[in-house]
């Protein structure tokens, strides 16, 4: 009987000291993470500063950031609105289909930038097709490719 009071007070000891470590980590943790503290409306003012590819790593940094990241769409609303000067119809169809804005720009981001660069006239004096970089090329619609024929037309 003395064997298992003394058992049952080294469990008590070992697990009181298991929750200490856990809420000194805890502690940590939020200390670490000053955008807990912050009010929601300066995070938001905040995330809404960064550029795309800041926006994506700072979602990477932990589970709340990339949560906040993910689900506000605002923050990625004005994003995809500058990726729409180049992808209008793709971004206007993608709206229609019912996709959020961060969604819309993941699909659309990569193809703005190459019909951009076709558009601009950056591949107008590429002769044959083994010229072209392959690593920057991105697949497109034919309506796409009717739009960059007519504007190299009009060059």
């Amino acid at each position: 009987m003395h064997k298992n009071s003394k058992r049952n007070n080294n469990l008590r000891v070992s697990h009181t000291e298991a929750n200490s470590v856990d809420a000194e980590k805890e502690k940590n943790e939020s200390q670490n993470n000053f955008f807990e503290l912050l009010p929601a409306e300066i995070t938001f003012k905040i995330f809404s500063q960064l550029d795309i590819r800041s926006l994506c790593r700072a979602s990477l940094t932990c589970r709340s950031w990339n949560d906040t990241i993910r689900n506000s769409d605002s923050l990625w609303k004005p994003h995809c609105m500058t990726v729409r000067a180049v992808c209008r119809r793709e971004i206007d169809d993608d709206l229609e289909s019912g996709y959020s804005w961060r969604v819309i720009l993941l699909r659309n981001y990569q193809k703005s930038k190459v019909k951009h660069e076709w558009l601009s006239g950056r591949y107008s004096n590429i002769c044959s097709p083994i010229s072209l970089p392959e690593k920057i090329m991105y697949p497109m619609d034919a309506d796409t490719w009717g739009e960059i024929l007519e504007a190299e037309l009009e060059r």
